[in-house]
């Protein structure tokens, strides 16, 4: 199998673990457990296959949206590795043999955080490679009908960020989650879903924005769109 193919399966299969843990009340604690264990291997192995990149950190000039690349990609992994440790600190199914090793309830909040932070930084992540993905779409029209789907479907998901509390976990304001487990399993991923294609979505915005070559016209339309996107999410919390 070729390595662009496994590098994509290996995105798919961490897209849907990381959905799968953001919905903790649809798996439950002990598949929480086990899929983190499975994302952690995930990571790994995607760091392995990015071997390039890691090789060419030191090399060549540093642009704008590389600086930028650079500095999301560092923290998404700094952000999982402390994640997936405090997740194995406080492991009760998976490797409890491995946990203790910090307080119970400093473990618990610092996890809380730092997965909502990875939650974001991955879906800037996926953001900022997405052009790349749908390079064959060539029709203008075609192009203009998803982005602004896309752009309606991220005011959406804002304004989920912002019902379900996530600027709370961000920036370590509660202790713990607030979990409704009378919403059904289908709700909960198609919130969460529409949470990260708001990130996404930004995220797909960054190359516009910092690519040099980029019209005036293309870094306004970016702008405006996340502008718009914020402006669904925050005008519909207010309303709703």
């Amino acid at each position: 199998m070729r390595t662009k193919h496994l590098k994509r399966i290996v995105d798919v299969l961490l897209g849907i673990g990381l959905l799968l843990l953001m919905s903790y009340q649809v798996t439950g604690e002990a598949t929480h457990e086990w899929t983190g264990i499975g994302m952690t291997a995930l990571m790994l192995w995607h760091q392995i296959l990015n071997g390039k990149w890691y090789a060419a950190l030191f090399k060549g000039r540093y642009s704008p949206l590389r600086i930028a690349q650079t500095l999301i990609n560092a923290a998404l992994l700094i952000c999982f590795l402390l994640t997936a440790l405090c997740g194995i600190n406080m492991s009760v199914h998976a490797v409890p043999f491995l946990g203790d090793f910090l307080r119970a309830s400093l473990g618990r909040r610092l996890h809380l955080t730092l997965s909502h932070w990875c939650f974001v930084l991955m879906g800037l992540h996926l953001g900022l490679h997405i052009q790349a993905m749908f390079r064959g779409v060539r029709k203008s029209s075609t192009r203009r009908l998803g982005w602004g789907g896309a752009m309606l479907a991220s005011g959406a998901g804002f304004w989920l960020f912002l019902k379900n509390n996530y600027p709370d976990y961000l920036f370590y304001r509660v202790p713990f989650a607030f979990i409704d487990y009378d919403k059904s399993a289908w709700l909960v991923l198609t919130e969460t879903l529409l949470i990260s294609l708001f990130w996404v979505f930004a995220g797909a915005q960054i190359p516009k924005l910092l690519n040099q070559r980029a019209e005036k016209k293309e870094k306004l339309i970016a702008v405006l769109g996340v502008v718009a996107a914020v402006a669904i999410g925050v005008g519909s919390k207010i309303l709703f």
